[in-house]
């Protein structure tokens, strides 16, 4: 597996195990299964893991792993583990957040996750005309000092916020936004904004939420009570209707097709492949729930597309774009909206 270079002393996969596919609204999780999942994950060389306060369970589930990680290999192969988490506070708070409320939290992540210090804590702000992000940003920074965390970054922030944390003495390593063949609004700011200021990009939604597969070519468009049961599919479906519907998300389907054909690779090889081709890119999130294809993945991030393929693909969809930056329509668009929870961090 290769690996990525965040800062001088920290590296991580250029895959990423992700957690939010383990949480609530995504169907039944076995437990002891995830967990040998993750393990199987880490053996095919995939040390770092994603997951956030929010997702119900899911740094539990880590913790859980990560002791018995320790109890079967010993404490130096755990150490070799990156865990990434986030802190996302709820909605109805971010206008009377404190100190102490924020320090809670993270404590209260680091018990979790069975760890003295919280490798990347990536901060999420639901409402920027809240403007109290800087501030709460900087209390961040605060336990950064104290050893409670090694590194802060941030998830769907664009360039105009970041510069304004950067400017308070915030210093952000990463920012994790959704990024795909379907979804390139990171191209428009953000890729350049990172590129000046030696931040790497960590990408989610590379698949659509598994619908970027050979699963779903040349099929029917699905069901509202299809995919009623997973919230992924819900999401990455408004963005195919946004992009000019299911016939639109088809022909991109065929493109990456015929691509993969042409390297014995699966569609969902060569969507994750693009965006790890892209400049500023350190990793691409996987959020499969099992490890069933996990041994092609190591090998997979040791490939580039050409210029060509790059340029093959996005002239699929020339004329089909996102409108805003990076996690725009998800703020003010009332369909992606909906499908949001703001209040996940209570006790």
């Amino acid at each position: 597996m290769q690996r990525s270079r965040l800062t001088n002393n920290y590296s991580i996969s250029k895959i990423i195990k992700g957690g939010w596919q383990l949480a609530g609204g995504h169907g039944q999780i076995n437990s002891d299964q995830a967990i040998a999942d993750m393990f199987d994950y880490y053996d095919a060389g995939i040390t770092t893991f994603d997951c956030a306060d929010i997702y119900t369970g899911v740094e539990e589930l880590i913790g859980k792993f990560l002791g018995q990680l320790r109890a079967q290999r010993g404490i130096s192969e755990a150490n070799k583990v990156q865990v990434h988490t986030k802190y996302v506070p709820d909605l109805q708070t971010l206008s009377t957040l404190t100190a102490s409320d924020v320090e809670r939290v993270i404590l209260r992540s680091m018990r979790r996750l069975e760890v003295e210090r919280l490798d990347l804590v990536q901060f999420h702000w639901w409402d920027f005309s809240i403007q109290r992000y800087v501030e709460v940003a900087l209390m961040l920074s605060d336990l950064q000092k104290k050893g409670l965390i090694r590194h802060i970054g941030l998830t769907n922030f664009d360039p105009v916020h970041i510069q304004e944390l950067k400017e308070a003495g915030v210093n952000p390593i990463v920012n994790q936004v959704q990024y795909s063949a379907l979804d390139r609004r990171p191209e428009k700011s953000l890729q350049a904004f990172c590129a000046k200021n030696e931040m790497t990009m960590l990408c989610y939604g590379s698949l659509a939420g598994g619908l970027m597969s050979d699963q779903y070519l040349a099929k029917s468009e699905p069901s509202k009570e299809a995919m009623s049961a997973n919230r992924s599919l819900i999401k990455y479906k408004l963005i195919i209707d946004e992009l000019g519907g299911w016939a639109q998300f088809q022909r991109l389907l065929r493109k990456l097709h015929k691509i993969g054909a042409s390297r014995s690779l699966s569609i969902s090889e060569i969507a994750m492949l693009y965006v790890l081709s892209k400049p500023d890119v350190g990793a691409v999130i996987v959020g499969a729930r099992n490890s069933q294809h996990v041994s092609s993945i190591p090998k997979l991030a040791q490939q580039n597309l050409s210029h060509g393929e790059i340029a093959e693909i996005e002239r699929t969809l020339h004329q089909a774009s996102l409108q805003g930056d990076v996690y725009g329509l998800e703020r003010t668009n009332e369909k992606h909206k909906g499908i949001m929870k703001y209040n996940l961090n209570k006790e």
